[in-house]
């Protein structure tokens, strides 16, 4: 998933209310879900996103390197783990298409911050792609 929203100041902004109202929602929906990893790049508005769930679950984001994405690709490739990585509208495509899954179109840079991927690697190697939407909707 992309971050929630960001403040429009910094070189590494942090989030906005509406952006940690957001990250409690993501918390909340995913309290439930197995989570058992969490990761996210190095900024200010990554790790606050990811921050909620991880404190309601007891779990440490791991930092990764949107430069070195291969190695993130094999650690969430685990069979039956289930893992969070907050990237950016620029980065969270790729490592879907990366996993084998199905991207859809470009993250609205300067408003969509509801896209939620849910992909499952299967066993056999399948993959499929579930995109969900959570918080206040994105209105193109």
């Amino acid at each position: 998933m992309r971050h929630a929203e960001k403040q429009a100041i910094g070189t590494d902004p942090a989030l906005t209310a509406a952006g940690q109202q957001r990250a409690e929602e993501l918390a909340r929906l995913l309290r439930a879900s197995g989570v058992g990893s969490i990761y996210s790049t190095d900024f200010a508005r990554t790790r606050e996103t990811a921050a909620p769930l991880a404190d309601r679950l007891g779990l440490q984001v791991m930092l990764y390197d949107w430069n070195e994405m291969d190695a993130l690709v094999a650690e969430l490739k685990t069979p039956g783990h289930r893992s969070l990585v907050v990237g950016h509208s620029d980065t969270t495509p790729d490592l879907v298409e990366m996993l084998g899954g199905e991207p859809g179109g470009p993250i609205d840079e300067a408003d969509e911050y509801d896209r939620l991927y849910v992909v499952s690697v299967m066993p056999d190697g399948t993959v499929t792609t579930e995109l969900r939407r959570y918080g206040k909707p994105y209105l193109p």
